[in-house]
């Protein structure tokens, strides 16, 4: 007969929700409250966001451990990411942790990603325990945004356990938790209560053998490769011996060289491990997320970690502009591609495919965002590379074609819905719901292909004047819907190569919006700007003015140019069309077609 126990000195649990609802800022308050530093110290803002790009963006983009003490009881906090293109991080997140903190902005509500990682935890079958953050906001809503939250749970089929969740009310920012709304919190005790009783601990299984299925990898530069996960059934002492079973049930001997366990934001060495506790092994080399680490007398293979397939494929390839190798230090094919290869270890969610030209490599993800993240942490660390425009992967089902559609939703004044539904219709797009809060806002929901979303956020900045707030999430497939056009304009295109002249490009201006200014490098093939009608247009940027001997007065003005657009990343990756790409080096980013050659352009058409 098995028996079970549970190990009451530890909690594990993830803090879920939307991005921008304060999970980060949640986690620092935790760290205050439980004694992990001393009186006085000067403390960063979101501290479990270490990465440059998380801190300049606001958002989490990996699933990152820590833990605190609270009344003996040593409780592992996993920080999630909040966006869907993500969720592979979420996933890896959830099979660490009996238990999960969902934290629901008191103004807008469950948005899509609540909804996301909301699913996968109750799929998973875990307790929740409800947050609903900044009820000191002015347009707080609380009473509504619990309905909303209900709502969602009856909708995900929630069992009854979980649909009768605890319910906090915060202020993650002051560090304040309270019970109900009428009381005045002044600590964050009331949850970190909570997740004692409610988030139960760790199952002991004594009659089976120790396994720790790895979810994360880490790098040190002094103990090497790191390898992540949680105990199970049996605590793990330093002199045991390991062995590792890979995707193939293949089993391979371990020799780890140090144990260690979580302390705040820091780790610790360790002799010993409690059953149900998350540790970090280090020394493995070969090791890979998903494998099981065990005894080599009982080896035994854990059910590996299984996430959504990829809806998004993006070709990456070495850069043959002319520019090439003038701004990077990494710029071979096979240093990208050892790169890639490194980023599918830690990211479960990344598929990496040699290109059927063998001219580069094909990555599919979750999405757009988490390819322009990618490539954004590749030209920081001075890779120089060449991306093409992001496709959809499709399917064929039973001789149907199907393509992967998202349910969208959209926030945005009442005098956008007009052009915002139209904008969407165009791209095949749904309604689903529309909902008034009578408060000058609307918000819309619609069905919607995926494809229809590259390169639409900006659209939606643009009609309504930076006010639009776009969220979605994949709700499966469906039939093929069609053809629509992906861009109503063309491209402004160099004819030659040199650099950019005033004169010029002020007497472009009237064709279309320029990407570049005066003085900037331009080769044949670069795409110089955005073209007013729909066809593309080879041009002249480097052409000077003609001097003769006749001057006459007032006709040497000096020339005043237009502010260009400068793109951004993710604006550049979703203006492309498929015949063109984006040349990313660490100090420049350019768009140029894939054949440079204007007669070779015309002799394909």
């Amino acid at each position: 007969m098995t028996s079970h126990t549970r190990n009451e000195t530890i909690r594990n649990v993830a803090i879920i929700a939307h991005v921008d609802h304060g999970k980060t800022t949640l986690v620092d308050a935790m760290f205050r409250r439980a004694g992990v530093f001393r009186e006085g110290q000067i403390l960063e803002e979101r501290l479990m966001d270490r990465m440059d790009l998380e801190r300049e963006r606001g958002i989490t983009i990996a699933a990152k451990n820590c833990a605190v003490t609270w009344k003996g009881i040593k409780i592992n906090i996993i920080d999630t990411p909040g966006h869907a293109d993500f969720g592979g991080e979420v996933e890896r997140a959830l099979s660490m942790v009996d238990g999960a903190i969902l934290l629901v902005d008191s103004a807008e509500g469950p948005l899509p990603q609540t909804r996301f990682v909301l699913n996968k935890t109750l799929e998973a079958g875990m307790p929740v325990i409800v947050v609903i953050n900044k009820i000191d906001r002015g347009d707080a809503r609380p009473q509504a945004v619990l309905s909303e939250i209900s709502d969602l749970f009856i909708d995900l089929d929630a069992t009854e356990e979980q649909y009768d969740f605890p319910l906090l009310y915060a202020i993650a920012r002051d560090g304040i938790a309270q019970l109900d709304l009428e009381e005045e919190g002044t600590t964050l005790d009331p949850l970190l209560d909570a997740i004692v009783t409610e988030i139960p601990g760790p199952v002991i299984r004594e009659d089976k053998p120790f396994q720790m299925l790895v979810s994360d990898l880490g790098y040190s530069d002094y103990l090497g490769r790191l390898a992540i996960g949680r105990i199970y059934n049996q605590g793990l002492k330093a002199s045991e011996a390991l062995v590792r079973l890979d995707d193939k049930g293949q089993s391979t001997p371990l020799r780890v060289s140090k144990l260690q366990v979580y302390q705040g934001i820091s780790m610790a060495d360790a002799d010993h491990i409690q059953p149900g506790d998350v540790v970090i092994l280090a020394g493995i080399e070969d090791v890979h997320i998903g494998d099981t680490i065990c005894t080599a007398a009982a080896p035994r293979a854990m059910r590996r970690i299984t996430v959504d397939e990829p809806t998004v494929a993006m070709l990456f390839m070495r850069n043959s502009g002319p520019l090439a190798g003038k701004e990077g230090r990494f710029v071979q094919s096979t240093r990208i591609g050892e790169r890639l290869k490194k980023e599918t270890l830690r990211n479960v969610s990344l598929v990496v495919e040699p290109s059927e030209g063998g001219e580069g490599f094909l990555v599919k993800g979750r999405g757009e965002f988490q390819m322009a993240i990618l490539i954004e942490q590749m030209r920081r660390e001075g890779f120089e590379l060449c991306v093409g425009r992001p496709q959809v992967i499709m399917r064929t089902r039973d001789g149907v074609k199907e393509e992967p559609v998202e349910r969208l939703f959209i926030d945005c004044a009442d005098e956008y819905v007009g052009i915002v539904t139209e904008k969407i219709s165009l791209r095949k797009g749904r309604m689903v719901n529309l909902v008034n809060h009578s408060r000058g806002r609307t918000r819309l929901e619609f069905s919607i292909p995926s494809r229809g979303l590259i390169g639409f956020r900006d659209e939606l900045l643009t009609d309504t004047r930076g006010t639009g707030i776009m969220n979605a999430y994949l709700e499966g497939y469906e039939p093929y819907r069609g053809d629509f056009p992906s861009r109503a304009t063309g491209s402004l295109i160099s004819d030659r190569a040199g650099s950019a002249v005033p004169y010029a490009l002020f007497n472009l201006e009237p064709r279309g919006q320029m990407f570049l200014g005066a003085g900037d490098p331009v080769y044949e093939g670069m795409v110089v700007g955005e073209h007013n009608r729909d066809n593309d247009l080879d041009v002249n940027p480097c052409k000077t003015k003609k001097l003769s001997n006749v001057r006459a007065a007032g006709r040497d003005d000096n020339v005043v140019l237009t502010p260009h657009r400068v793109m951004t990343l993710e604006m550049a990756l979703n203006f492309i069309r498929d015949d063109e790409i984006v040349e990313v080096t660490p100090s420049s980013l350019r768009i140029r077609k894939m054949v440079l050659a204007a007669t070779e352009r015309k002799r394909a058409r």
